[in-house]
């Protein structure tokens, strides 16, 4: 995998941007944009997705991150969740959940796959990378 410098680079952090963008414009709309419990939990799910994965990723260290990606992967089940909720008070009808849910999917899938190449990998992350010098440069004095 390349170096990833920004999270913005993330294809889990621009799928998850989609779905905030999709449910955004759904909440807008007919009898969600009244719903405002709904609305504002949905939204606010939906945007936890990508703002814990820029969290994540700016803490600059990997089990760090994973933790946070595994919240964000969180925010995307309760994103469905509040999907399910919004069918069932009929704001949005089947073919729009089948299509925003299928962006969810997606979503979820990327943080998933970035898990597990995080948990797989050797490298701590850029907060650790200093240390690892300092160290060696420690021994070498003794």
């Amino acid at each position: 995998m390349a170096t990833i410098r920004r999270f913005e680079d993330l294809e889990a952090w621009k799928k998850s941007r989609l779905l905030s963008q999709e449910v955004w414009k759904i909440t807008c709309a007919g009898t969600f944009s009244r719903d405002y419990k709904l609305k504002d939990q949905i939204n606010a799910a939906s945007g936890s997705v990508m703002d814990n994965i820029a969290e994540g990723f700016g803490r600059g260290g990997r089990l760090e991150f994973v933790n946070f990606l595994s919240i964000a992967k969180g925010s995307v089940d309760e994103t469905k969740s509040q999907l399910y909720r919004a069918l069932d008070k009929e704001h949005i009808s089947k073919e729009k959940f089948e299509s925003i849910y299928s962006v969810a999917d997606e979503a979820g899938r990327a943080i998933h796959g970035l898990i597990e190449y995080l948990n797989s990998s050797l490298v701590k992350g850029n907060k650790f990378k200093d240390r690892a010098k300092e160290t060696v440069k420690d021994k070498s004095k003794n």
